[in-house]
């Protein structure tokens, strides 16, 4: 257990030797400011994300409140283009009877 207060201890008197020689050096305070600044915008940006999940939630629901309010429209666009596939098969093989007269 000595040993470990006595590693522990060290680890505290390295840090703070740094720590004293970060501030010494001419940049290291802009780089601390930086990084200081990149943390607040990081948490500004996950604010705002957040609220984008609401906001989606929103419009989903709102998506299907318009889609259940006009009927759906995917089944009535379906409908057309069965109709038309079937109605082009005879008339085209009316042409080929006529051509072949």
């Amino acid at each position: 257990m000595a040993e470990r207060q006595d590693l522990l201890s060290k680890l505290a008197d390295r840090g703070e030797e740094v720590m004293g020689k970060l501030g010494e050096m001419p940049g290291a305070q802009r780089l601390l400011e930086s990084a200081g600044q990149l943390k607040d915008r990081a948490d500004e940006l996950q604010k705002r994300l957040r609220g984008l999940d609401a906001l989606e939630g929103r419009v989903a629901a709102l998506e299907r409140k318009v889609e259940r309010l006009s009927g759906s429209p995917s089944s009535a666009a379906k409908k057309p283009t069965t109709k038309r596939t079937t109605g082009a098969k005879p008339a085209a093989g009316g042409k080929s009877s006529q051509s072949s007269s």
